[in-house]
C-alpha cells in the first residue's frame, strides 16, 4: 500500500467526501457543501491508497496564528496504519507558528492527545442544531 498526499481539490469525487464522514460517524452534508468548504480552507490534504480516495483533512486560518482543524477523516479500514497522524502533520506544518483548535468526535480525543493537542477549559460552540451536538456529546 502506498499512500498519496495531495493537497489541492482538483479531480476530487465530492461524492466520496460525505460518504467517508459518514463511515467514521461525523457529520457530513451535500457533495457540493464539501466541495465549497475545502476550497474555502487555507489548507486542504487528502489522501489517496492509488486513485481510491481513503482520507482527508483542512484548516481554516489567517495564515499568522490562528487556525481551526476540521473534517479530518479516514476509513475505518485505512485507521490506525499511521493516515491521520500524517494529514495532521501535513495541516499543522503548514502554518508552524499558529495555535490549532479543533473539535474531536467523542472517543477520537486519544488520537489528538498524541500529536499534544491539549483539552480546552474555555471552549465554548454556538450550534446551529444545538441538540443534535448535545445528543452526540460534543456540548453539555
Amino acid at each position: 500500500m502506498e499512500i498519496i498526499y495531495k493537497n489541492n481539490c482538483c479531480n476530487i469525487d465530492w461524492n466520496t467526501v460525505p460518504r467517508i464522514l459518514s463511515a467514521v460517524g461525523m457529520s457530513y452534508s451535500d457533495p457540493e457543501i464539501h466541495k465549497k468548504a475545502f476550497s474555502n480552507s487555507y489548507i486542504t490534504v487528502f489522501a489517496f491508497d492509488n486513485e481510491k480516495l481513503i482520507g482527508f483533512g483542512r484548516a481554516i486560518s489567517d495564515g499568522v496564528y490562528q487556525a481551526a482543524i476540521y473534517d479530518l477523516a479516514i476509513l475505518p479500514e485505512y485507521q490506525g496504519k499511521g493516515i491521520g497522524k500524517a494529514l495532521l502533520k501535513r495541516i499543522t506544518s503548514t502554518i508552524p507558528n499558529c495555535n490549532y483548535i479543533l473539535y474531536a468526535a467523542p472517543g477520537k480525543e486519544g488520537f489528538y492527545e498524541k500529536s499534544n493537542f491539549k483539552k480546552m477549559t474555555t471552549a465554548m460552540a454556538l450550534f446551529n442544531n444545538a441538540e443534535e451536538k448535545r445528543e452526540k456529546g460534543f456540548i453539555e
